[in-house]
């Protein structure tokens, strides 16, 4: 089948969009289209890439590029449209209006991701929420698939759309492969990959890095100009080794010089239920984990033995699991093992790939 792959917002190299699902399409034979922000029309692992321009501002993306998208999107003349993106639902919508099958592929609990959005007045947050949550669950009821990445997604949807398959971000075996670079001798340092905010925990990281024996490398860009300015100030800042957006190779390298991986979420509406592929990477490339404490991570970290759950707003106790880990290697070692299994085992794409190939062959 024609297939085509519809996103106003993700990058072409966007990890499950395009390495996990548009490869995965490709080799189980569709011919795959990708509609993504580029600059120019190209075949990238046989996967055709169809350019939409790069919007000027948030208003042109809500605008001229969802106008973009669909146009092309008729151009293309797919069997199926898989779209990632809220702000195309329209265009799902109308792509339904033509006759086509259409599945959207939910990311995140956007009515809650919405109330976590600082940028957005704060009168307005829970409006905005509301709105969105009744857009969504009146337009689910009209396309032929939902695919969501966590179980939590699904739920909302059950009672409302016709077909709802969890389909988990897990880590692909191929991304990190067993070898003596990646399960060798660790320094001391920490790592954090992703995208860097208030409630992604980056104050609390860096005050407890300032208290432990270790040192912070931090994999990913600033939200705000203001905020990374503000954290320059604090007394850990001097052993923080800020390294920016880094590609797949770059990380594996972090990875292998941390002793373990952070993930100190803020228990807000948009991440308690959440699960970062964060850490199912620092699980993949046999490192332990220091994660939130929220009950989901701590049956997936502490449940399997493979690193240490704590209050993410606690700096002591995050401080304390760093340097545990730091003064205890086998110990670190032997959850970073357990860890890996967890991913060879369970947590990854190849097994989640089969729920996608599913879902394409009933439609």
């Amino acid at each position: 089948m024609k297939v085509c792959i519809l996103t106003s917002v993700h990058s072409i190299d966007d990890t499950r969009i395009f390495y996990k699902e548009a490869l995965s399409l490709k080799n189980m034979g569709h011919d795959v289209y990708f509609i993504v922000q580029h600059d120019q029309d190209t075949v990238i692992n046989g996967v055709k890439i169809v350019s939409i321009s790069t919007p000027a501002s948030r208003r042109d993306r809500l605008f001229k590029t969802i106008f973009e998208v669909y146009r092309k999107a008729l151009k293309v003349n797919a069997d199926i449209y898989h779209f990632h993106d809220p702000e195309l639902i329209i265009v799902g919508l109308l792509l339904k209006a033509k006759g086509k099958k259409v599945i959207y592929d939910v990311h995140e609990d956007v009515p809650r991701q919405i109330l976590s959005k600082h940028w957005i007045n704060r009168s307005l947050r829970t409006l905005i929420s509301i709105g969105a949550e009744w857009v969504e669950n009146t337009s689910v009821r009209c396309f032929d698939a939902v695919i969501t990445a966590t179980p939590h997604i699904s739920k909302r949807f059950e009672k409302m759309a016709k077909n709802v398959v969890t389909v988990c971000n897990y880590p692909m075996h191929e991304e990190f492969r067993e070898d003596e670079e990646i399960l060798g001798e660790k320094g001391v340092a920490v790592c954090y990959i992703g995208g860097l905010s208030r409630t992604r925990g980056i104050e609390e990281m860096i005050q407890s890095i300032e208290k432990a024996d270790s040192c912070l490398l931090l994999a990913g860009s600033f939200e705000e100009k203001e905020l990374r300015n503000k954290m320059k100030q604090l007394p850990g800042w001097p052993k923080v080794v800020e390294l920016g957006y880094l590609d797949r190779e770059g990380i594996r390298a972090i990875l292998r010089q941390s002793v373990a991986g952070l993930y100190l979420g803020h228990p807000t509406p948009a991440y308690i239920h959440s699960l970062p592929i964060k850490i199912f990477e620092y699980m993949a490339s046999g490192i332990p984990v220091i994660s939130s404490n929220f009950p989901l991570l701590v049956e997936i970290v502490e449940g399997g033995k493979c690193g240490v759950c704590v209050d993410p707003f606690d700096t002591n106790a995050v401080s304390s699991a760093i340097q545990w880990l730091v003064d205890h290697p086998e110990e670190a070692k032997e959850m970073g093992k357990n860890g890996r299994e967890a991913v060879q085992t369970r947590y990854n794409w190849e097994a989640e790939s089969t729920k996608l190939k599913r879902v394409y062959e009933q439609l």
